[in-house]
Order: C-alpha cells, then structure tokens, then sequence
C-alpha cells in the first residue's frame, strides 16, 4: 500500500473498504450519509459513529475528525469499488466513446483550488457522480486526507508532494495516454 501516503496502513485499508461494505447492508444509514449537505452533518450520524469503529483510533481524534466525517461522507456515494486506476486518472477517462475526459479540465481545476471543506465536499460529490460512483475508494479517501491536511496545515514546500500537483500529474498523463492512443502515436 505504498501508493497512499495518507492512509497509513494496511488495516485503515480494509477497515475502510469493511465499513464501506457494511453501509451496503444498512441501507438507511448509507441513505442518510448521502443525505447529508456538509460534512458536519456526518458527525451528528449513527453511521459516523460505526465508521470510527471500524476504522482505527486515529481517526477519532479530535483534531482528525472533520476529515473523517469528510471520508465517511464522500465514500457513502460510491456504489462500486474500482481500484483499476488511481481517483484523478478515473476523472480523466474517456466520456462515452468520445475523446473528452468525464471531467472537464476547467471542472478539475474547480475542485483542485477549492477553498473549503463544504465547498470541496460539492465538488467532490459532483466528481464520484460524474464517475457513476464507480470510484477507487481507496485513492479517494487519501486524496481527501491529503486535501484536508493541506487545508488545516498549509501546502507542502515541495510541490511535487502537494495533492494538486499529484492531481494534475495523474489527470493529465491519463489524457495523454489516451490521446496518443486515439492518435496511433506513443506516449512519452
């Protein structure tokens, strides 16, 4: 599990991807959580209160919670698991045939320069909605970690460790590939 920095083991993995399967055994919970407008109203949840048993203790602490009741709220909406490619690659794939990412990139650049959780949590919901909630739930919920320490912390020094770098560098490379391909030529 290397690829994810911000969820940093192996059983906040499975923990997650557990507590995701029990939401699709508990129908009224996982209706509430996709009910929710903020991510606040997450907190306020019988859901959110088995998500943080599920999950380890870290993410019950205080300063933790307001990116876990974000996770818990955003991997509520996914209907299928598709770990086949990380979250901002799933948002460049080819839109129905055509040569069009299923995000835009002026969309992508929204929900990268987000300027707070309520808003990034919309934007965020639009984005699985645009994959038919068929999203890599493990991907998503590091980037949404990762988005959230940048929030409360500040950017890392080195761009290439910040989410909007990683982002570009993943949607952008996905689109090439793709282009090339459409193209007959190789990528880079």
């Amino acid at each position: 599990m290397g690829e994810y920095y911000f969820i940093h083991d192996q059983d906040d993995c499975s923990n997650l991807l557990r507590w995701w399967n029990w939401l699709d055994r508990n129908r009224g919970d996982r209706a509430r959580l996709r009910r929710v407008e903020s991510p606040d109203d997450v907190l306020l949840t019988e859901a959110f209160s088995h998500f943080l048993q599920y999950m380890t203790e870290e993410w019950s602490e205080p300063e933790q919670l307001p990116s876990s009741a974000l996770v818990a709220a955003i991997v509520a909406q996914v209907k299928e698991h598709n770990d086949r490619s990380l979250f901002a690659e799933q948002l460049a794939a080819a839109k129905d045939g055509n040569d069009k990412p299923l995000m835009s990139e002026l969309r992508f650049s929204q929900l990268q320069k987000s300027n707070d959780p309520t808003e990034f949590f919309r934007r965020l919901l639009r984005a699985v909605r645009m994959l038919n909630c068929k999203v890599n739930i493990l991907s998503l919920a590091n980037d949404v970690l990762h988005w959230m320490h940048e929030h409360q912390k500040g950017v890392n020094r080195n761009p290439q460790d910040r989410l909007a770098f990683c982002w570009a560098n993943d949607y952008y490379r996905t689109l090439l590939k793709r282009q090339s391909k459409s193209k007959g030529g190789n990528t880079p």
